[in-house]
């Protein structure tokens, strides 16, 4: 091998090697590439969220999107409560719609915000106490209800549901 082929390949054989002792087995000793769900529960049962709003679609659209998102995303077979090892509860105290902008000519919303907030406890069904819990737990996305998007306000709830969904699914990760 030239000696100019080595010095090309130093580089390389570097990133390897970095990569490689940035990937231990054990968590606490460093970067893992273990999932970061704690292995010790096997199922959860994720009953429909409840809803103190009159938005009453959107209970059942973050039901589905964290059934969907924790089916996807972690190790925990979504099953019914009396076969679960946790429970997943949650009750939406507050959905609000909020003009951001307005046109000039027609005095119409150019961008909403949608958010919606609320309270979620994780709990672990052997023993009753929680897992992880979070209060006022909010999320928000923009949409453009007027024209030339004219993105109904159905959109907005989406993006924010799948957003909440998201951010609870982080929020049940282990070592953080």
């Amino acid at each position: 091998m030239s000696r100019l082929t080595c010095l090309r390949s130093m580089p390389l054989l570097c990133l390897a090697v970095f990569l490689a002792s940035g990937c231990a087995s054990d968590p606490s000793r460093g970067y893992s590439m273990d999932r970061p769900f704690d292995s010790e529960y096997r199922s959860i049962a994720v009953p429909i969220i409840e809803n103190d709003t009159y938005f009453r679609e959107v209970g059942f659209n973050l039901t589905d999107a964290l059934v969907k998102e924790i089916q996807s995303r972690t190790p925990y077979k979504v099953t019914g409560e009396g076969g679960a090892d946790t429970v997943l509860k949650g009750r939406i105290t507050d959905v609000n719609l909020r003009q951001l902008s307005k046109s000039r000519n027609s005095g119409l919303a150019e961008e909403m915000m949608y958010t919606v907030t609320i309270n979620w406890e994780w709990t672990d069904l052997a023993t009753g106490k929680p897992i992880a819990a979070r209060q006022n737990f909010s999320a928000s996305a923009v949409f453009m209800p007027s024209r030339p998007s004219s993105e109904p306000i159905e959109l907005g709830r989406f993006e924010v549901v799948q957003q909440l969904a998201s951010d609870m699914v982080d929020a049940m990760r282990s070592d953080w």
